[in-house]
């Protein structure tokens, strides 16, 4: 404890420090001898991390004081709606909706925007409820730490660390492809190739690597100033999307409508699979909560308003796209600049380029606020180093998480084509999105201590035949029969399953603020279609997910499982020694008022 103490108050006296307490300040780690006692006891203390809960208030208030300094609340709902907004919206729909038009849905791909927006729409609600409850920089680490113990939300914070860093890296690759169809240059123009490095590895991007130290500067000089720079340049952003909607209607020909399902609704959901990946990014906007001035209603508003201007402004894309062109003669990789030439409008290709870039670069931004938050809470509960929750006095951003993160982000766009790793990404994402909800019927439905066995019984069984079915429907689509009989079996399961929680399990606790409508069925549902989405990605990438996992799940057995237990456990020694001096306090000031009535 007196290690973590002196950790702790280093932080905040020097500001900016590296010292050993700053990154191993736990008293397993002080020597050798202390390291290998750990390392025996490793069965012990993985038992306490996973039956161990935290609680909303020390996420509130002990874990968040560990960065020495607040972070400044400046946000409001504007602010995280244009958050969202800019999260989202980046080049995703400037590049999958020509080729699911063409190879899988044609143009009934604008059901499948919608069917992905809705499922995206479920996990919003499951965040923002948790957002406005536990509103910490944490997201998903911080909810699932609550609800389902330091193990799981270890998990998942190294899947969405890995989700940020590719995934900007890969961003930042496609900055520089925009940038040179903007500059009428193909990207090798503006890359250093090393034919030595592989192919995979051989085409170095210092472009990408500049824009990761422009976000970075931006990012870290303060929220409320990122967020003046993300509005501006996401309403740029929606007036190029306009002028693609209205130029798109204005050259429509109603004929290309004419066979609006080509490929049957199995492509559609298909599409659907594949597009949800255009909604990814508002898991970001939840992080910053601990910065929100009202975040009970302002987070609900900022999270909600921004996935349906999201999803409205997709769905009118595609249909501008399908309307302009006969489905298979999209281009699949640049699909509407190819289709204004086609009408007639060539010069249109330069607002669509500029539009992707601006896209790009305010998910960047997002994408960089939202990472260091999520870093900056991993770090307060000691999983990761400490010197890794420091909070800036003056700016009040968290620079260190920011800086590193943007650096691995920088290193791997540089050297990295990451085509290989692009499924990884959806994995990872859609495991968060799955337990978030899960996470949130543990809170409704179960609390330690009240809820009896009986009811926490029945509330497991219904819980695991959710899960059951869900996983069958999936893998029954994933083997590609063309029948139903299995649906047959699986939904009524389904149903049947979520019916019981509804009316055969009471609820638990009630939110206090702001509330998921609809509790059981939309969390659910939440997790009946991401476990079905996760049935449409291919083998490898669950082979490198599996990987990644069990790559964290070695530095978690050596390190941040001694890290967390022995913050845990000096924790609640200073409480218990706070206690016994506020009983003593007690006792003393009775002993004396009964000194003097005598």
């Amino acid at each position: 404890m007196a290690s973590e103490q002196g950790g702790d108050a280093g932080l905040r006296r020097r500001g900016c420090s590296c010292t050993k307490d700053d990154f191993l300040p736990e008293e397993s780690f002080q020597s050798m001898g202390n390291y290998f006692k750990a390392l025996k006891e490793t069965p012990s203390r993985f038992l306490d991390r996973i039956t161990t809960r935290s609680l909303d208030t020390d996420e509130i208030n002990e874990i968040k004081a560990r960065s020495g300094h607040e972070m400044k609340k400046t946000l409001t709902w504007w602010d995280l709606m244009w958050f969202g907004i800019g999260a989202v919206i980046g080049s995703g729909i400037f590049v999958l909706t020509g080729l699911e038009a063409r190879e899988y849905s044609g143009p009934a791909v604008v059901l499948s925007y919608a069917v992905s927006g809705v499922s995206a729409m479920l996990s919003v609600f499951c965040y923002t409820e948790f957002a406005v409850e536990i509103p910490v920089a944490g997201g998903s680490f911080a909810y699932l730490r609550v609800e389902l113990g330091d193990f799981m939300a270890f998990i998942a914070a190294g899947n969405i660390i890995l989700e940020y860093v590719v995934g900007g890296a890969a961003v930042a690759r496609s900055w520089t492809s925009y940038f040179a169809t903007l500059l009428n240059h193909k990207p090798d123009d503006f890359r250093v190739i090393v034919p030595r490095l592989g192919e995979d590895y051989s085409h170095l991007d210092p472009i990408a690597v500049g824009v990761c130290v422009i976000i970075c500067v931006l990012a870290v000089l303060g929220t409320k100033g990122s967020s003046r720079f993300n509005y501006i340049a996401s309403i740029i952003h929606m007036v190029v999307i306009l002028f693609v909607v209205i130029a798109g209607f204005t050259k429509a020909n109603l004929k290309n409508y004419s066979d609006f399902t080509p490929y049957g609704v199995r492509g559609v959901f298909k599409s659907a699979a594949v597009l949800f990946f255009a909604y990814i990014g508002f898991d970001a906007v939840s992080t910053m909560a601990e910065e929100t001035k009202n975040p009970g209603r302002d987070i609900p508003i900022g999270l909600v308003g921004s996935m349906v201007v999201t999803t409205v402004c997709y769905c009118l894309m595609a249909v501008a796209l399908c309307l302009m062109q006969p489905y298979s003669q999209i281009d699949p990789d640049a699909p509407f600049s190819v289709a204004f030439s086609d009408v007639g409008w060539d010069w249109a290709k330069y607002i669509v380029a500029f539009g992707a870039l601006k896209g790009m670069t305010t998910v960047l931004l997002v994408g960089a606020i939202g990472q260091a938050r999520y870093m900056t809470h991993i770090a307060r509960t000691h999983m990761l180093p400490p010197w890794l929750a420091q909070v800036n006095a003056k700016t009040g951003t968290p620079i260190n998480a920011t800086v590193v993160m943007l650096a691995a982000t920088a290193l791997i766009a540089f050297f990295t084509k990451l085509r290989i790793l692009a499924d990884l990404l959806s994995v990872s994402t859609l495991f968060i999105f799955m337990f978030v909800a899960v996470a949130l019927l543990v809170r409704r439905y179960y609390v330690t201590g009240e809820t009896s066995s009986r009811d926490r019984n029945k509330f497991l069984v219904f819980l695991g035949l959710i899960f059951a079915s869900s996983t069958a429907t999936a893998v029954y689509w994933a083997l590609g029969k063309e029948d139903w009989i299995g649906y047959c079996v699986s939904a009524p399961i389904w149903f049947l399953s979520t019916v019981g929680m509804k009316f055969l399990v009471p609820q638990a606790r009630a939110p206090k603020v702001w509330g998921v409508p609809l509790v059981p069925w939309l969390p659910s549902a939440s997790i009946a279609i991401n476990i079905f989405l996760l049935g449409s990605i291919d083998v490898k990438s669950f082979i490198r997910f599996a990987i990644w996992t069990g790559i964290l799940l070695v530095y978690y057995v050596l390190f941040g499982l001694h890290a967390t237990y022995d913050t845990a456990k000096a924790t609640l020694k200073e409480k218990m020694a706070l206690q016994e001096a506020e009983e003593g306090g007690v006792v003393a000031d009775n002993s004396g008022g009964t000194t003097l009535d005598h």
